[in-house]
């Protein structure tokens, strides 16, 4: 049994490489070819633009695949939504899909734009948001560039954005969010009644997700008296309760325990007043809860 698997091609591929490097996987991709390798005889990956992964998933070319929410609902994809996987181009979020126009467009509510013309990569998902609305108005599919088209090739755009920099950047002004996205781990509906593949599948996505939920989590070891243990769990902020173990000496344990990355150079010093010796901090790749 081989699972072929589609893997995003474009501004979520590097992103998408690293998560399974933390995952586990060691993917290498050759840039004349579209057939990375991976360390996983069951597993044959392709790289397709996330634009297009849902219909090649639902057809059968692919098993499953990493695409986005948006494009799913685009193409009207029946696939099977296996799980949400939480991160992005720049972090580990949802993205947006935003209504957005000129700064100095008179342009305030969607309702506005009855008889304009609106550009956009996302047509379909577009031309239903407005007619739920009562707008009619024209959508035209977007190339690329798309922030620069207002105000002389479209009156407004529906683009996605991270954290809206970009379109501060070209001089727009966000009216409403369109759709709120985020990449998800589809199956195709045959593949997924397969026992063999849907296993690959439920181990695949077990380790994703254990990657994701590791992300901006560190460990910390240290050693502390019996008698100053509360003082140390008072200072801990666990995932879920720190694990606590015998050392040689019965009036020392040991304490194990997950925290925000963040919060560690605010942490240590505290357990350092509580009493705490042996500090160690290490990386994490996975938690899989």
């Amino acid at each position: 049994m081989t699972l072929k698997l589609g893997l995003p091609k474009g501004s979520l591929q590097e992103a998408t490489l690293e998560l399974f490097r933390r995952a586990g996987y060691d993917i290498t991709v050759n840039p004349r070819s579209y057939f990375p390798r991976i360390d996983d005889d069951g597993i044959e990956c392709m790289l397709i633009r996330a634009q297009e992964m849902a219909r090649y998933v639902e057809d059968g070319i692919l098993d499953a695949g990493l695409t986005g929410r948006d494009w799913i609902l685009e193409n009207q994809a029946e696939v099977e939504e296996i799980a949400d996987l939480i991160y992005a181009k720049q972090t580990f979020g949802k993205v947006r899909w935003v209504l957005a126009v000129p700064e100095a467009s008179p342009v305030r509510s969607v309702q506005d734009l009855q008889g304009k013309i609106v550009a956009t990569e996302l047509v379909k998902v577009t031309e239903r948001y407005l007619a739920d609305r009562g707008v009619k108005a024209k959508v035209e599919f977007s190339w690329g560039a798309t922030e620069v088209k207002p105000p002389v090739l479209a009156d407004a755009i529906v683009e996605v954005t991270e954290t809206g920099s970009s379109l501060r950047a070209n001089g727009l002004r966000i009216v409403e969010t369109v759709l709120e996205s985020n990449t998800k781990f589809i199956a195709n509906r045959a593949a997924w009644r397969d026992d063999a593949k849907r296993r690959k599948i439920e181990t695949l996505v077990m380790l994703l997700e254990g990657a994701i939920e590791a992300s901006g989590k560190v460990g910390l070891m240290l050693n502390v008296r019996r008698a100053d243990l509360e003082k140390v769990l008072a200072v801990l902020t666990a995932l879920k309760r720190p694990t606590i173990s015998n050392l040689s000496d019965p009036e020392w344990v040991a304490v194990n325990t997950v925290i925000e990355e963040k919060t560690v150079r605010e942490i240590i010093p505290r357990l350092k007043a509580a009493n705490a010796q042996g500090i160690v901090e290490y990386p994490l790749n996975k938690i899989v809860v």
